[in-house]
């Protein structure tokens, strides 16, 4: 069980969504804050992002690739401060530039990837507001661009296949790299690369429902109980019993949100012996049984918006129908 692969694998909520294009200037184009993680990269040329304020602009270059996450608008043009257009707007403004080949134009790629639920709130939440990675020469994240260019540019059969996994990629090489370096990585991430601790966190994440104990993961982790409790709290800030809690209540509250089972198999999944036993355990976590948690947070609820599937971003459409054409 590798568990970023973990937290990916239950965060993804739907299909990657990408877009190409080629702009001459002057060209500016407005994206919304409802977009969880837009993904940028220039193939040719260069372009600027920025929020709310165009002096604190970061410049796009070929090679590199930054990651937006949701919240304010952001804005990407031929230089800081353009004026910006809605995406329909921009689309039809540069319908007819100029090939990839105008040295005039600047080529350049804007993703989005939706996340589901608790788990993906908290990966993103781990990342900074604007993440820009640079490729070395033989860095795959240099290939994987070109790829996706090449997808995006030259339409294929199984397209959209190919380019939500390149997406996947992009955005796993995206997230080890700034978790490898970063001090604010989620502490569970450092915690599983610790030869003492990743062996009983994979196997929590691996079996959630087991009944886990002190000694049964401290012997997985060949420790004494006493070593193996004081090594976890000074790594993760909280005791194994407290972590394993609160694994099973994301799990649980991301089953109760998309509603695909019902309380007694949620209760089996996440590790209590019975629904009383659950929504007794739910009631402690979150000061409501489950049903009214559900009932207050489920798609379609007038609960808050941020436990609401976001929708597709105008102007970026899923990968078998671009909006940017070249």
């Amino acid at each position: 069980m590798d568990i970023l692969h973990d937290h990916l694998a239950r965060a993804r909520a739907s299909g990657a969504v990408f877009a190409r294009t080629v702009a001459e200037p002057p060209w500016g184009l407005r994206l919304a804050g409802s977009i969880q993680l837009a993904v940028h990269t220039v193939v040719r040329g260069r372009g600027w992002l920025w929020l709310d304020d165009p002096g604190s602009a970061v410049e796009l270059v070929p090679g590199e690739v930054t990651l937006v996450r949701g919240g304010p608008d952001h804005h990407i043009g031929h230089e800081p401060g353009t004026g910006c257009l809605e995406p329909e707007e921009f689309r039809a403004r540069h319908a007819h530039d100029g090939g990839a080949e105008d040295p005039r134009a600047t080529v350049f790629l804007c993703g989005a990837y939706r996340f589901s639920g608790d788990i993906g709130t908290g990966l993103l939440e781990a990342l900074p507001q604007v993440l820009t990675l640079s490729a070395a020469v033989g860095d795959p994240l240099r290939d994987v661009i070109a790829l996706l260019s090449h997808e995006l540019a030259t339409p294929e059969p199984g397209r959209p296949t190919v380019l939500d996994r390149l997406l996947d990629v992009l955005l796993v090489l995206a997230i080890r790299n700034d978790f490898r370096h970063s001090p604010s990585a989620p502490r569970w991430y450092r915690a599983s690369a610790d030869p003492r601790l990743g062996a009983a966190l994979e196997a929590m994440h691996e079996n959630a429902g087991h009944p886990w104990s002190i000694p049964e993961l401290a012997a997985i982790s060949g420790l004494s109980r006493a070593a193996f409790a004081r090594t976890f709290r000074q790594a993760l800030g909280q005791t194994p019993m407290q972590y394993l809690t609160d694994w099973r209540m994301a799990l649980a509250r991301d089953h109760l949100r998309t509603g695909d089972l019902a309380l007694t198999a949620i209760a089996r999944t996440v590790g209590y012996g019975s629904p009383y036993a659950f929504a007794a355990a739910f009631r402690r976590h979150h000061g409501e049984p489950p049903g009214t948690w559900r009932r207050r947070c489920s798609p379609g609820s007038t609960g808050p918006s941020e436990e609401r599937p976001r929708p597709v971003p105008e102007g970026l459409v899923p990968t078998d129908d671009p909006v940017f054409h070249p």
